[in-house]
């Protein structure tokens, strides 16, 4: 068994090396499939904290999956599911606080929520039981269908807990708190991930040409001074520095593209 998943543990990050150096759709769905699992698992977790259904924590989860792998560098020497883990269950809280703030009641099931505390009393007295959805519904005069969406519109709005618990690690419990990064650590995290997608498109151009533009952009030296470095003429460092950034636009583009979900 260990052997089998250390196995699937090293086609996924060769997988994953081709990916940051061809990003193609087919690829990221292979390993989107590869590690289905991992979001599965947030899922069933955080569904036991809120009001949603699995399945829409599920497709949620999926969106963080793909921003995931389009953002790993395999050579950092973090595991992937590390990596990944912050960004599925970013996606499912970011989507549970869309779903808190936005719900608005209408009045009509603000009336029936009040009538049916009254009528689950007076039912739960009578019939010596907690009375069923069914006969809810039909003491209030509307469908059960309506009343579930009147519960779960109450239940939705209810804040989460900052306390509650949305992954159990080995060693100790995350909790909704922990995982709210601040504005600053959310700057620093894009400013590293263009830093990368940068450096990646860097290393596909010709050696001067990224030589040249590591001088000028990087290093703040002169197109003088590069051209005596990399013994060519000025006009030679700017010719090469434009068509470089010319090339670096269409290797940065495709994988634009493919981070839409």
């Amino acid at each position: 068994m260990a052997t089998q998943i250390s196995s699937i543990r090293s086609r996924g990050m060769e997988l994953l090396a081709e990916y940051q150096k061809a990003p193609s759709i087919q690829l990221r769905n292979q390993l989107v499939r590869l590690n289905a699992g991992l979001v599965r698992k947030i899922a069933h977790r955080v569904s036991h904290q809120c009001s949603e259904p699995y399945e829409d924590l599920e497709q949620i989860g999926y969106l963080g999956l793909i921003r995931a792998i389009e953002r790993f560098n395999p050579t950092q020497g973090c595991a992937f599911s590390s990596f990944a883990v912050p960004y599925i269950r970013g996606e499912m809280l970011h989507f549970l606080r869309d779903r808190g703030t936005t719900v608005k009641i209408p009045r009509r099931w603000q009336d029936l929520q009040k009538e049916a505390h009254h009528v689950q009393s007076e039912m739960l007295r009578d019939l010596g039981h907690t009375p069923s959805d069914g006969e809810i519904a039909a003491a209030l005069g509307v469908s059960i269908k309506e009343w579930r969406e009147v519960k779960l519109a109450y239940k939705n709005r209810m804040p989460l807990s900052l306390d509650a618990t949305v992954c159990q690690q080995v060693d100790a419990a995350i909790t909704l708190g922990e995982t709210l990064p601040d504005s600053h650590y959310l700057r620093m995290q894009a400013l590293e991930e263009d830093r990368q997608q940068i450096q990646r498109a860097l290393s596909q151009l010709e050696g001067k040409t990224r030589v040249a533009i590591e001088f000028v952009f990087f290093s703040g030296l002169s197109r003088k001074e590069v051209a005596k470095k990399i013994g060519v003429s000025p006009m030679t460092v700017t010719r090469r520095i434009q068509r470089g950034m010319e090339e670096m636009i269409t290797y940065l583009q495709p994988q634009a593209l493919q981070t839409d979900p």
